[in-house]
């Protein structure tokens, strides 16, 4: 029984080591530094842009102070965790600088837009340093931001519109049903006889 026992506690302290070894590397493998992830835009699997000079496709991790070159066919999205995400168009290229919570960067052709981000991003241009919000876009010759449009523009039918064209159809429906007594016609009721 104590051999039993003297095993059990064996197995129990040598366990209890791996888990503590595995958990100081998983630690230890933490760099610090701030990663970003890109997506390429622009419909094929052969879409790329360039990272600091080389060709770099979807999933690429990007590091601060990564230089992101996007060529005529193909945009690029990065999404840079907690600090925000940001869209480059086509003939851009653009000098990344972020960390956890902040965003910048010097753009010297095309233009970024900010999707979403924690803070306001600082984005020197060839002509300025603007300061962009979520939505809108800086171009590398222009000294202000531009707001982004949504698509769809002005003829574009609100949601709320469908919603009064579908409700005015039901009223028309049940107006139409009812017979002078305010019950709804059509609706026969059929006893049977019990034998």
């Amino acid at each position: 029984m104590t051999s039993y026992l003297l095993l059990k506690k064996a197995i129990t302290f040598g366990m209890t080591l791996v888990l503590v070894a595995a958990y100081s590397f998983v630690v230890l493998a933490d760099s610090g530094k701030a990663v970003g992830e890109l997506v390429v835009s622009g419909g094929s699997s052969s879409a790329f842009v360039t990272v600091n000079g080389e060709s770099a496709k979807n999933g690429r991790t990007v590091f601060s102070s990564s230089t992101l070159t996007t060529p005529a066919e193909f945009g690029a999205v990065l999404n840079l965790g907690k600090a925000g995400k940001i869209e480059l168009a086509p003939n851009s290229t653009f000098v990344l600088t972020f960390d956890d919570s902040s965003i910048s960067g010097e753009l010297t052709s095309g233009s970024v837009t900010v999707l979403n981000a924690q803070h306001d991003v600082q984005v020197k241009t060839l002509a300025d340093t603007v300061s962009l919000n979520a939505g809108e876009t800086a171009a590398a010759n222009s000294a202000a931001p531009a707001k982004q449009t949504k698509s769809g523009g002005a003829g574009a039918v609100k949601p709320w519109v469908w919603v009064a064209i579908f409700g005015g159809a039901v009223a028309a429906v049940v107006l139409a049903t009812r017979d002078d007594g305010g019950t709804l016609t059509g609706a026969t009721v059929v006893v049977s006889p019990t034998r």
